[in-house]
């Protein structure tokens, strides 16, 4: 059953909600749906990620498993360069799937995969490239354009490092660029040095990539099974397309946007699984640079629970009732662990004896759930039966799906963001950019 890949519990918010706000609610989601789907809001011609699902062709499935395979012979480590969108997709996805302790283990079949041009550490990058000296490695640069300046700096060093290690004809067998089709300095260098390609549509920002070779390349290289998680995705997109007040995207829209109406200004989202620790960053990319603008926008925050309830628990329990939680749930565990009985029972832990670890764990998110309701706190519950590729491609296409139809009740454009460029201009003055000399001299004029 299609209503089945991803179940929305919404009694811990009803609380705090009339039923006749909820039913407007819905019906604002609705009309948002309409305008999402009809291509005629703010922003529609970057709703290219809306069929991605559906319409991913064959022959690029294969091609991108042609070369993870290639890849899994030449390379111990595969370095994915971007920043946002462009690597937070393929992180959250890799973090989700693999083996907590796998790089430890050793005997890895698949390359292990690492990130840079994310940040502008010079003590990360020197590190990186430590790893690089011993390690086997190819490289994903993942850029439209190809001068954002921290993916840029990472593959000028990477790319030297390269030339240098295994000549001009090897470095072109160890990159692949995935950016525009036709145009940008990425483009251009990889046709003048040979580098494989694979194209970012030019309908889908970065942040809504995730369904595109930005994402799947790198989750493939991984060794994980894109063709499920394509699959998941696809599932959810007829579903979400379907509309109704019973389908569970519109359920969550509704919800979100009535909380934040009535004064929840911060949305929380919640696991209890610490794989999915980066599908929270992917979350807080996805909604923070659509929603945020016009000074208008839920905040979206994070916490990884249990872990956090020593620490966010108390500012969430007891704090300013500002915020709701949207608590991601997975129904079924791949491993779980028995607690054993023990004679002396110093740590008065025999109760639990029989007990396995993950019925702690659920335990500790039901009883987390019901005092933070207590407390004054809106709950939604999102559940899938598992965490694996299929479900996993169900919660991204979800969460885009969903922002989508948020924004538009927001009246904003969900697809721009403009005030990512401010920063920008600021850094580019004070490393003595060309063209921003002004600017620069009226920065410095302020330190």
């Amino acid at each position: 059953m299609l209503e089945n890949v991803i179940q929305i519990d919404l009694k811990g918010a009803k609380p705090f909600f009339t039923d006749k706000e909820y039913a407007e609610s819905v019906t604002d989601a609705l009309s948002s749906l309409d305008t999402l789907l009809s291509g005629k809001g703010r922003g529609a011609e970057f709703t290219g990620w809306l069929n991605l699902p559906s319409q991913t062709e064959e022959k690029l499935i294969s091609e991108i498993e042609n070369l993870a395979s290639e890849w899994k012979k030449i390379a111990e480590v595969v370095v994915v360069i971007g920043i946002g969108g462009s690597y937070l997709g393929a992180k959250a996805a890799i973090e989700s799937l693999s083996h907590s302790f796998g790089l430890h283990l050793g005997n890895r079949e698949w390359p292990a995969i690492v990130f840079a041009g994310q940040n502008l550490s010079g003590e990360y990058i020197s590190e990186l490239m430590d790893l690089l000296e011993k390690r086997e490695s190819a490289t994903i640069v993942i850029s439209k354009s190809g001068t954002t300046t921290e993916p840029a700096v990472a593959f000028r060093i990477i790319k030297e490092h390269y030339e240098k290690k295994y000549g001009k004809t090897g470095t072109a067998k160890r990159v692949v660029a995935v950016t525009d089709s036709s145009k940008g300095a990425l483009k251009s260098l990889s046709d003048t040095e040979g580098y494989k390609t694979f194209v970012i549509p030019d309908d889908v920002g970065g942040r809504y990539s995730v369904l595109t070779p930005v994402g799947l390349l790198p989750i493939a290289v991984a060794g994980f099974n894109i063709r499920e998680m394509i699959a998941g995705a696809g599932r959810m997109e007829t579903l979400c397309k379907k509309g109704g007040a019973d389908n569970p995207v519109i359920r969550y829209a509704a919800v979100r946007n009535l909380l934040y109406g009535n004064g929840k200004k911060i949305e929380i989202l919640v696991n209890y699984n610490p794989k999915l620790a980066y599908f929270s960053e992917w979350w807080k990319q996805l909604f923070g640079e659509s929603e945020g603008k016009e000074g208008k926008g839920i905040f979206p925050a994070s916490v990884n629970f249990t872990t956090d309830l020593h620490s966010m628990g108390q500012y969430i329990q007891d704090g300013e009732r500002i915020l709701f939680e949207t608590v991601l749930s997975i129904g079924d565990a791949d491993r779980d662990f028995e607690i054993s009985a023990n004679e002396d029972n110093l740590d008065g832990l025999n109760f639990l004896s029989g007990k396995s670890v993950e019925q702690c764990n659920k335990m500790a998110e039901i009883g987390t759930r019901l005092a933070h309701i207590d407390g004054g706190v809106p709950n939604i519950a999102i559940t899938v039966e598992r965490l694996n590729e299929f479900y996993l491609g169900s919660l991204f296409y979800f969460f885009e799906f969903a922002c989508g139809i948020s924004a538009y009740m927001l009246e904003i454009n969900p697809f721009d963001q403009q005030g990512v460029e401010d920063y920008k201009k600021n850094m580019f003055a004070l490393l003595d950019k060309p063209g921003f000399e002004q600017l620069a001299e009226k920065l410095r004029r302020r330190l």
